[in-house]
């Protein structure tokens, strides 16, 4: 933690306060993860069919999404450095697009974990992140992880200052 920060009593309080998640019972600390549900183009409910269930034409499954039976949304992780935590990230849970190709062979390979060799392949991010200038639709490359862990989001060099900050993420 940064020496300025180490004095603050807000990241004090953030810091060093443990709650207890309602979804897992669990409990936690700083830093935590957030996510979002769905990518904002699914208009449907938040209800979720269970994953084998993602080879119909609109559907939401916790990893998968598709609409129109033409757009592929896969559940990622973007990870933001958090300045000051020595080394500590936050993992902001959100969605990619990936095409059809690429979304079919992630599908077969879900259950077995072996994924890291594959990608990174192209995507749009779908959501929309509070706190950020317009998030949606930002170019990213949709990096598969092993061991059955969701992808990561490596977000397209330019100008938007969340592409900026986590290109500096090696910095940090």
């Amino acid at each position: 933690m940064h020496p300025d920060q180490h004095d603050d009593p807000r990241w004090r309080k953030l810091s060093e306060r443990e709650w207890r998640c309602t979804s897992c019972e669990r409990l936690h600390r700083m830093p935590f993860d957030l996510a979002c549900d769905h990518p904002d183009f699914w208009q449907g409910t938040a209800e979720k069919s269970p994953n084998s269930a993602v080879l119909t034409s609109d559907n939401l499954t916790e990893d998968f999404c598709i609409l129109g039976g033409q757009h592929y949304f896969v559940r990622c992780v973007l990870v933001l450095p958090l300045i000051g935590w020595g080394g500590e990230a936050f993992g902001f849970g959100a969605w990619a697009t990936l095409s059809k190709k690429n979304f079919a062979l992630y599908g077969e390979t879900f259950d077995s974990g072996q994924q890291g060799a594959q990608g990174p392949w192209f995507g749009w991010f779908s959501n929309r992140l509070k706190g950020y200038p317009d998030t949606l639709n930002l170019k990213c490359q949709v990096c598969p992880q092993e061991g059955r862990q969701r992808p990561h989001i490596e977000l397209e060099a330019g100008d938007h200052p969340l592409a900026r900050r986590t290109a500096n993420r090696d910095r940090l």
